[in-house]
């Protein structure tokens, strides 16, 4: 499953974090609490402090990219090579992994925000220092971020739309003001990644590829090869060690990535001992494939890694550009045909949670008849929404008794015929007598078997449907370009939803290639939800707006979804160590990377 994210280093901070007074503390920010760790804290409690240093972790490329161009990993053209964006790049702030809504000094020393909400001041740490020896300076942080919005992919835009602008107080300190007074603004700007002004220095940013970038983080490039690995040395002049927020964390001396083309070629390399870890997400690969002597003797163990992460969502997604998916009816229809009840017991081992939201397995997620607090919301938006939407939230379709799939695809076949669409002449027919018919772009091939199912459904509607499999490199290509009618993404789960919305879901990124409104939703109500979203002032109001929101978008019938699992599948060789505490809302290849250390020698 294809993850579509705006950046690693943004993940921690996306979310609509607002309150009507926020706690201010100089070495941290929280927008709902007072901050867990105090100022002279010393480490997160998830990591080993004393952790060692040294050793090399090898891993497999961690997603579909079997292959880079670039390692610059926030220009709209090419593929980044796996690790640059996390192991070298550094933000201004990082947040916690047990803890919402907070964030802690990195590459800044302390912040404050403005009294008035309008501007936050960052003071740079004096010890930072860029992988050339530079010290990173306010200018470097004006220049990474204006490069980002004027030249950066297109979401680098929409994310930071209501900065008015970065300006260099001093040599030491920088300061965002703001358009408006959304309360994420903060720790929006807390998440800008900083480079070096040097950085392949009269070069068009978006045509940097393979010039190693100047940044400050732990990591810098020791060797590559395009295709086949490439190889991240620790830096012994890292200056972040003593740092709180790097306490006990990137402990490994040296980080290989290996590039496979596939999903098999992967496992078996695993077993054979290319590399050290995988994280699976196939529940048949689980249940299937991670056993032989190698997992009976301990040399790899295999383990569930609980968390408290949202449920990304995850799904097929329709193409709202494309006629065919246009009416509300047709985009129910689809959905009636996916039977994940048998899909879940034949293919996945029951190991999964059908996801009923786009928020689901966290507070946000609507459910049954919307609140007093949310009809506030919705009640302006009548004539701009469906009166379904004042009913109950819908639940996916199932086929457990006494439902059934036949019953399903009865009801898919009324509304198909409501929508203008009869069977005849052998196939599913518009008045024009246009068969309808849609591809399904996938890069990976573990998702045939789920695909094959469903498309042998959508045939029995009289639906014609193709499957193209390609690489990631074109995938990602023609999905950045909307050049796609259905295709199969995970989106990162969120637990605090805020400005990145715009990005998903809103009438102005539709008409922005790279967005990740890769549906090309345009709704005005689910433009207005988001603007009322993103100017909550406390929690229970942002859950509020955002249950709101959820069940518009549900009504909508843009996703069919799929599943989920609260655990991290991940299989290991036992030369690791790793804190007896978990955090509580991690990723699973980032918490490999950054917590774990090597306690035995390969």
């Amino acid at each position: 499953m294809r993850k579509f994210i705006l950046s690693s280093l943004l993940l921690g901070f996306m979310g609509g974090l607002t309150a009507s007074s926020p706690a201010l503390a100089e070495h941290a920010f929280s927008l709902y609490d007072t901050p867990k760790y105090p100022a002279g804290f010393t480490h997160f409690d998830y990591v080993n402090p004393d952790a060692p240093k040294g050793g090399t972790l090898y891993l497999a490329n961690p997603d579909r990219r079997t292959s880079f161009d670039k390692f610059n990993p926030f220009s709209l053209k090419g593929v980044a090579a796996a690790g640059v964006d996390s192991l070298m790049f550094e933000t201004l702030a990082v947040s916690s992994q047990d803890e919402i809504a907070t964030m802690y000094g990195l590459l800044a020393d302390d912040m404050k925000l403005a009294s008035d909400r309008m501007s936050m001041t960052f003071r740079l740490n004096a010890k930072a220092r860029f992988n050339n020896g530079d010290p990173v300076t306010a200018a470097d942080v004006k220049y990474s971020f204006e490069t980002l919005i004027s030249k950066g992919a297109p979401q680098y835009k929409s994310y930071f739309a209501e900065v008015r602008q970065c300006v260099v107080i001093d040599a030491q300190t920088v300061r965002f003001d703001f358009k408006t007074r959304n309360h994420e603004l903060p720790l929006i700007v807390g998440s800008v990644p900083v480079f070096s002004r040097k950085w392949a220095a009269g070069t068009p940013f978006d045509n940097i590829q393979l010039v190693p970038p100047i940044t400050s983080g732990p990591y810098a490039i020791d060797n590559y090869d395009v295709g086949r690995n490439i190889t991240y040395k620790r830096r012994s002049d890292y200056w972040g060690d003593e740092v709180p927020a790097r306490k006990g964390m990137f402990n490994f001396g040296s980080i290989v990535y290996r590039f496979y083309k596939d999903d098999l070629a992967r496992l078996e390399a695993f077993k054979a001992g290319e590399f050290d870890v995988v994280v699976e997400y196939s529940a048949k690969n689980w249940v299937r494939s991670y056993n032989g002597p190698k997992f009976a003797s301990g040399e790899i163990v295999k383990r569930e890694l609980k968390h408290h992460n949202g449920a990304n969502m995850q799904g097929f997604v329709m193409n709202l550009r494309r006629p065919q998916f246009q009416d509300v009816r047709v985009r129910q229809a689809l959905g009636l045909a996916l039977d994940y009840e048998w899909l879940n017991r034949q293919l996945f081992y029951n190991q999964y949670t059908r996801i009923d939201s786009f928020f689901a397995n966290t507070e946000l997620a609507a459910h049954g008849m919307p609140s007093d607090d949310e009809l506030k919301l919705l009640n302006p938006l009548r004539d701009k929404l469906d009166p379904a939407v004042f009913g109950t939230a819908p639940l996916p379709p199932d086929t457990n008794p006494p439902h059934s799939l036949r019953a399903n695809l009865l009801k898919a076949r009324d509304l198909l015929k409501q929508a203008g669409w009869e069977y005849r002449d052998g196939a599913l027919r518009n008045v024009k007598g246009e068969i309808f018919s849609f591809e399904i772009l996938d890069d990976q091939s573990a998702m045939s078997r789920v695909i094959n199912v469903y498309v042998r459904n959508l045939e029995k509607l009289g639906i014609q449907v193709h499957q193209r499999v390609t690489d990631y490199a074109l995938a990602q290509k023609r999905l950045e370009n909307f050049e796609f009618d259905m295709t199969s993404l995970a989106f990162p789960a969120i637990s605090s939803p805020g400005s990145e919305m715009f990005d998903l879901f809103s009438s102005r990124a539709a008409n922005e290639k790279g967005s990740n409104n890769v549906w090309g939703l345009r709704n005005p109500a689910v433009d207005q939800l988001i603007k009322d979203l993103v100017a909550a002032t406390t929690r229970k109001d942002l859950v509020t707006a955002t249950r709101a929101l959820d069940r518009v978008l549900l009504h909508d019938y843009i996703t069919i979804p799929h599943w989920y699992s609260a655990s991290h599948r991940i299989a290991y060789r036992s030369r690791f160590g790793m804190p007896d505490k978990l955090p509580l809302y991690y990723e699973a290849n980032p918490y490999v990377v950054s917590i774990w250390w090597e306690q035995k020698p390969r």
